[in-house]
């Protein structure tokens, strides 16, 4: 099927995991397409695996525009919607960035802090229980737990979780451009409060380890501070979330689970790597001239580098579509690839790992309490997640 007119993201998805039917379509016809973005500027997206991997390691694109008020825009959210940084300067800043969070989120960091992460969870599964026989996933599991651990490894007092909560889905808000620029403010004015008390109270805590650092300054650190707290949670609740819903529409998977537990870490890159999301991947702009599929791309232009449905090729993953939990396909590109990998994939892993790990042994019989059908995305942020998961046992 030939489309006729230059396709728009979000594209329309039937259900919470199924991949949008025009991307299917798109990738059967290529790696590289012209789109439309949500807010209706002009954008290549970019939907094969081998084309998206070597993009996200290549520096001819990156977050800056040398004109950013000309720049086309993926969305209205303040922090991803649109340019960030210094066109002359990025790649120097970008390095000094990775550089100074790198050492607090290595591999080896996260297995020391596993079991803290584990008694966190324990402790959320033994509320859930004391429920009943139904609740909702999301508000009793996928969305406490990675503030509850975002929260430990920064120093942040938990009891303020609603305000940054309601900051954090403002700044990542894709429709409401003033609303996402107050959000990313008030991050930054808590960011700010959050190194003075630092300063003056220092504790085991990764802010108070960037205070200790000479030639950092303290908006800086605050910076840091707003990134490590947006990022550091949200994503997870969305994984969370579409986790737990392929395995709940999946009860096979779940049983394979439930009987061999050795399963999980591969299961956890399945449930990475299979959600059919639409909203058009990780967005750069070309710095020089660039030429991906036979298709030159523009110095300036904006490219949407669809990991996602990278993610579902089919010369890469073996019936994509179908959620395995013994493929473990290590080879995903949920968290990027190279120089911008994901440095909170280590904290993000082992999250899901805990989750998994005591919630299907915990939970053997839980259901979903509602049809599939019934379940929404959250389009208007960027993450995408489920609204709530409501489940029986």
């Amino acid at each position: 099927m030939a489309l006729q007119q230059q396709p728009q993201l979000p594209f329309e998805q039937p259900g919470p995991l199924d991949a949008p039917p025009i991307l299917r379509t798109l990738q059967r016809q290529g790696p590289v397409h012209r789109i439309r973005t949500r807010v209706g500027d002009d954008a290549w997206l970019v939907t094969g695996y081998d084309e998206v991997r070597r993009l996200l390691d290549d520096d001819r694109l990156g977050y800056s525009h040398p004109d950013p008020a000309r720049a086309a825009r993926s969305g209205e959210s303040a922090l991803f919607g649109g340019p960030q940084g210094n066109f002359d300067t990025e790649m120097a800043d970008h390095a000094r960035m990775r550089s100074l969070l790198q050492p607090h989120f290595t591999p080896g960091r996260m297995r020391a802090f596993r079991q803290r992460v584990e008694a966190l969870t324990s402790r959320l599964l033994d509320d859930l229980a004391g429920q009943g026989r139904t609740a909702d996933l999301h508000v009793a599991l996928a969305l406490p737990l990675p503030i509850l651990v975002i929260c430990e490894l920064l120093g942040v007092p938990y009891e303020d979780r609603t305000r940054f909560r309601a900051w954090t889905q403002a700044a990542v808000n894709v429709l409401d451009r003033s609303g996402s620029e107050q959000g990313v403010g008030e991050l930054f004015v808590y960011g700010q409060e959050l190194v003075a008390r630092k300063r003056s109270e220092p504790g085991d805590d990764v802010i108070s380890r960037f205070c200790a650092i000479d030639g950092v300054d303290d908006d800086e650190i605050a910076t840091l501070a707003m990134v490590l707290l947006l990022a550091g949670h949200e994503t997870t609740v969305v994984q969370i979330g579409l986790g737990a819903l392929q395995l709940l529409t999946h009860p096979a998977q779940w049983a394979a689970l439930l009987a061999d537990p050795g399963l999980v870490p591969g299961a956890v890159e399945e449930m990475l790597r299979a959600p059919g999301k639409g909203g058009g991947g990780v967005p750069r702009y070309a710095r020089t001239d660039v030429e991906v599929g036979g298709v030159t791309i523009s110095a300036g232009d904006l490219v949407m580098l669809d990991n996602g449905a990278a993610n579902h090729d089919a010369a890469v993953f073996t019936n994509p579509d179908r959620f395995d939990v013994a493929r473990s396909p290590t080879s995903h590109l949920a968290f990027g690839h190279g120089m911008r990998y994901c440095i909170g994939a280590p904290l993000a892993r082992m999250e899901l790992q805990v989750v998994f790990a005591q919630l299907i042994p915990r939970f053997p019989a839980m259901r979903l309490a509602v049809p599939v059908e019934e379940l929404t995305l959250r389009t208007d942020v960027l993450t995408v997640g489920l609204a709530e998961l409501p489940v029986v046992w």
